[in-house]
């Protein structure tokens, strides 16, 4: 059985939308786009050492996958961040019917999504990180499939965009595994479900 773990940045006021680009992500008219790139180099240094050092799998929703296979097959493939995700498994929760067109891609589609990821997650493997995908995040939490949260709290509060913990989120209990800050003053909390 492999443990599925959310890795996301987040505003004070627990925005989670468009973090690294003005034009990643304008739904719902959102116009504050690339509020973490001030903060990028110290927080992406971390993020290696502490969330992608050991092996692991994608679960993604379709709009993420769609920004991350336009980016990292075209990048310099020396560079090791660029080797770990061209090489990773991809899972990619999506309705559509063309190919997905990156290697290791894999759809998860179905009446029962929840269910099949609970079927990815059974499976012996690596551990399964999601990366953005505020939908499909509050997909996971509500049916209680999240076994980790790697939270990036940013110095910043925007009044709008999508937030991390919305409309069925069920009540957990998490325990604190790992709290540091960056120079720069992002936090990051690392959780892990009590059961």
């Amino acid at each position: 059985m492999r443990k599925l773990a959310i890795l996301t940045f987040v505003t004070l006021d627990g925005v989670m939308q468009g973090p690294s680009a003005a034009e990643e992500d304008r739904s719902d008219g959102f116009a504050l786009g690339g509020w973490a790139k001030p903060y990028w180099d110290e927080v992406m240094a971390q993020v290696q050492t502490h969330a992608m050092a050991e092996p692991y799998d994608f679960l993604f929703g379709g709009n993420t996958f769609d920004m991350f296979s336009a980016h990292w097959p075209k990048e310099d493939q020396s560079d090791p961040a660029a080797q770990t995700i061209n090489g990773s498994q991809k899972y990619v929760v999506t309705s559509r019917e063309e190919p997905l067109g990156w290697s290791y891609a894999h759809k998860v589609q179905g009446d029962d999504i929840p269910g099949e990821i609970a079927k990815l997650k059974a499976e012996d493997g690596k551990l399964l990180q999601v990366h953005g995908s505020c939908a499909l995040i509050q997909l996971l939490l509500k049916h209680d499939l999240v076994d980790e949260l790697r939270l990036w709290t940013f110095p910043t509060i925007l009044g709008s965009g999508r937030q991390l913990f919305s409309g069925g989120t069920v009540p957990a209990q998490f325990e604190l595994t790992k709290a540091e800050p960056t120079p720069n003053g992002v936090l990051m909390s690392l959780y892990k479900r009590a059961r």
